[in-house]
């Protein structure tokens, strides 16, 4: 018998599991079978051989060449590096995000909020400027209010003003002394109407501003000169914009309301190739306000942004937004002094409206782009560069009333004056920004390292109209569009014709800020235990101001410094100590044109010098409910000295100084799985410690919402159903120039919401919500002047929301 020879394809398989070593671990039945293979054709085999069959004869095969591949072209070599880049940017994130956030449950959508956790997402984990802030919230020591864009479409926040009424520890201010009507801020009892920034670089327009082209809002609670610069003694707000993504996705959010509101917006991302991605979006709202007759709230607006990677270790940005906000505008209702009230407090409709339909107006346009680099040197070195320019115009005439005259028994005989305020003003910026980011590991420290260096020009124009007065009244009205007489209960002259146009006077107040800066910062991180944070920066801050006829210019040079210390007892909890320092340059209020409100008059012979803040906090922070809900609780103290006050001659001095204190307690993200919460606690103290009139000693401030509380809450129910609402309380809050003047205040109120939310699939949504429930009368800001006039916040309003998906 001859050699018995196994056909080939059982050769292989012997071969391919006694090769790789599995035959010894295979099981019975498979070894079995396969010993029964070979036995078979063994016995086939040799049979065969000794069987009388014919012999067969078989061609050889013939050798075939193979084919000869094609050398890929330059731009297929390219196309299949960024393809493979983009799948190893997308595998990375994914594994981040796995990392980040352990029990997320799947990713997130392709349009979430990219800093906060995937599986709660009223909870963010970080702040955008990873450089400045490389630690996740949790393990940074200081209080951050952060808002994505989750929590904002749920306060229905579709107007940064809104984050005033409903954030605990901040207040609405009015645009007082002839500064503007604007978005104005109190952030820990501080003015910080020129604190607000826009992807960490200063917008110093003081407009109106919407949220459609937001991502999320960080409110930087105390001072924070050495991140930012100038100002900030309360804190600051930093707008983070919508960003291109790596995936692609449509939404459109579509609104119907009560006060004939309509309101549509527009959110695509599209990848354009494995390199470069486009995201864009629009606005346009037509909408009365509730509770208020004749105002009007017009909005529309667009916002385009690129990603561009051409090799793994650049990345080139761009942003661009434009919005557009107009209508009549709405300065309030008088108060009442006899009674200590607002007279819509005192029995005039809320709704009465003091203004002239034929002159009165309101526009708020803003334009800004920005163009980031970011280049990794190595896993150690990152540089980036980011260029801002931005042109904004704040334009109105509206009116003011004022001085009411309440003498008469009969409340349907009050008059009021209805005076005449106007604006045109233009804020032209350039900034740059180059931080040099260093991570290095030094003897088990962890450092992560920031040099970098800021140059910004701001250009302001304020003018103001002039021919404000009616033919009507002759000799009745000012030169300034002061009338006086106007029924309090029915506005009589609301229709009056104003045939003669305004015109600009020709002579503004112009403001050149020129600020150079340097800062140093660094974060030192032990085995995740103990983390130690410190930075310095230095302005060299020079301002002129200037009109037709007169100039002035100083110069104020700037040192500021932060430092804070946390202790992490476990992975889930830090306690920290932190101590900084700000500072706020004379005329540092650039929407301002008296010395008394911040601003500087063109002719003033006053120079002072900064007002200085410091200020403690201590405080701690827990990651609780399987580390998606953020716990924190910090007690404070800021002091500033050298503040300014008019003293009894009606001179400006910087002898005033104050202390603010207070307990700040806040909670964000899931407490179940179906249970969602945001919100805050802020109780404050304030004190006039020093002060050129004796009589101011010992009071509190003014225009401070000492006691104030806020809780957003969401329920999911089964089969998609969302329930859930917001609970807002402000204290009372005092006017004054200064320290508080009991006399005029405006009374504590409490504010509900609600909402009910159904996903009817995966693409489509619904919402129907409720702001006022319960229509509650209450006031955003009080005029302070010896005439104070107060306005009055939105009432009772529902909206249905419709959100497409794709």
């Amino acid at each position: 018998m001859g050699q018995v020879v196994a056909p080939r394809s059982l050769r292989g398989i012997a071969a391919v599991e006694l090769g790789d070593g599995r035959l010894e671990g295979a099981s019975g039945a498979k070894v079995s079978a396969l010993a029964g293979l070979i036995a078979v054709a063994s016995f086939s085999g040799a049979e065969a051989q000794q069987s009388e069959l014919p012999p067969v004869s078989v061609d050889a095969p013939v050798a075939r060449s193979k084919p000869v591949a094609s050398k890929p072209t330059a731009d297929q070599v390219r196309a299949r590096n960024a393809l493979r880049r983009a799948a190893q940017r997308q595998q990375a994130a994914q594994q981040a995000q796995a990392v980040q956030y352990p029990n997320a449950g799947g990713l997130a959508p392709p349009d979430a909020n990219p800093y906060a956790d995937a599986a709660a997402p009223y909870k963010v984990n970080r702040v955008q400027a990873s450089g400045k802030f490389p630690e996740p919230l949790l393990n940074t020591p200081k209080t951050i209010t952060v808002m994505s864009k989750e929590v904002l479409e749920d306060k229905h926040a579709t107007a940064l003003k809104e984050i005033g009424r409903s954030t605990a520890g901040v207040t609405l201010g009015s645009g007082e002394g002839g500064n503007a009507f604007g978005d104005r801020f109190f952030i820990r009892g501080f003015d910080a109407r020129n604190d607000v920034f826009i992807d960490g670089i200063r917008d110093p327009a003081v407009s109106i501003r919407e949220n459609f082209f937001t991502e999320q809002i960080e409110i930087l609670r105390g001072p924070a000169s050495a991140y930012v610069g100038r100002g900030t003694a309360g804190g600051a707000i930093n707008i983070v914009t919508k960003q291109a993504r790596d995936t692609n996705f449509q939404r459109m959010d579509t609104e119907f309301g009560t006060d004939r509101e309509k309101r549509v917006t527009l959110d695509v991302n599209q990848v354009i190739s494995p390199t470069f991605s486009v995201r864009t979006g629009g606005l346009f709202q037509d909408a009365d306000v509730a509770g208020r007759n004749f105002v009007t709230d017009d909005r529309w607006g667009a916002f385009l942004s690129t990603k561009w990677t051409p090799i793994d270790d650049l990345k080139v940005t761009t942003n661009y937004v434009h919005t557009d906000l107009s209508g009549y505008p709405d300065f309030g209702v008088p108060y009442y002094k006899q009674g200590n009230v607002p007279v819509t407090s005192a029995g005039i409709p809320r709704e009465t409206w003091y203004g002239f339909l034929n002159r009165d107006f309101q526009t708020a346009r803003q334009d800004f782009g920005t163009a980031t680099a970011e280049y990794n040197v190595n896993d150690a070195i990152t540089l980036s560069s980011k260029l801002r320019g931005e042109h904004s115009v704040l334009n109105y005439i509206g009116t003011l009333p004022q001085n009411p005259v309440t003498t008469n028994p009969n409340p349907l005989r009050w008059t009021t004056t209805a005076s005449a305020q106007s604006r045109y003003q233009t804020v032209d910026l350039w900034a740059n920004q180059n931080d040099a980011t260093f991570k290095l590991d030094l003897g088990g420290v962890k450092h992560t390292a920031v040099v970098g260096t800021e140059f910004s020009d701001e250009r302001i124009s304020i003018d103001r109209y002039t021919g404000l007065a009616s033919e009507l009244f002759g000799g009745g009205s000012t030169s300034n569009g002061a009338v006086s007489g106007v029924n309090l209960y029915s506005a009589q002259y609301t229709w009056i014709p104003f045939s003669t146009i305004p015109s600009l006077t020709g002579n503004p107040t112009r403001y050149d800020v020129d600020t150079k800066s340097v800062y140093v910062m660094d974060t030192a991180n032990w085995r995740d235990t103990i983390i130690l944070n410190g930075g310095v920066r230095y302005d060299d801050y020079g301002m002129k101001a200037a009109n037709n006829t007169a100039s002035k210019s100083f110069d104020s040079e700037l040192v500021n410094y932060n430092v804070g210390l946390v202790y992490k007892p476990m992975p889930i909890g830090s306690l920290y100590a932190a101590y900084a320092t700000s500072a706020n340059p004379f005329g540092s209020e650039l929407d301002a044109t008296g010395t008394d409100y911040g601003g500087v008059p063109p002719n003033t012979l006053l120079t002072l010098g900064p007002e200085r803040n410091k200020a403690a906090e201590v405080g701690t922070k827990w990651e609780l409910a399987d580390r998606h809900l953020l716990v924190s609780g910090a007690l404070f103290q800021t002091t500033k000295d050298n503040a300014r006050e008019t003293n009894a001659a009606g001179i400006l001095t910087s002898n005033a100084a104050y202390r603010i204190q207070g307990i700040d307690i806040e909670a964000e993200g899931k407490i179940t799985d179906r249970w969602s919460v945001f919100g805050g606690l802020v109780l404050m103290q304030s004190k006039v410690t020093q002060s050129n009139i004796a009589s101011n000693l010992g009071l509190q401030l003014a225009n401070v919402a000492h006691q104030s509380f806020s809780l957003l809450s969401k329920y999911k129910l089964d089969d998609g159903w969302e329930i859930g609402g917001q609970a807002v309380y402000r204290s009372k809050v005092y006017g004054g120039t200064f320290a508080a003047n009991t006399g005029n205040e405006l009374p504590s109120y409490w504010r509900f919401d609600a909402f009910v939310e159904k996903q009817i699939d995966k693409n489509w949504k619904m919402k129907l919500y409720a702001q006022n429930l319960t229509n509650k009368l209450y006031y955003d800001t009080l005029y302070r002047s010896a005439v104070p006039f107060v306005a009055v916040a939105p009432g009772r309003a529902f909206y249905i929301v419709t959100t497409a998906k794709f």
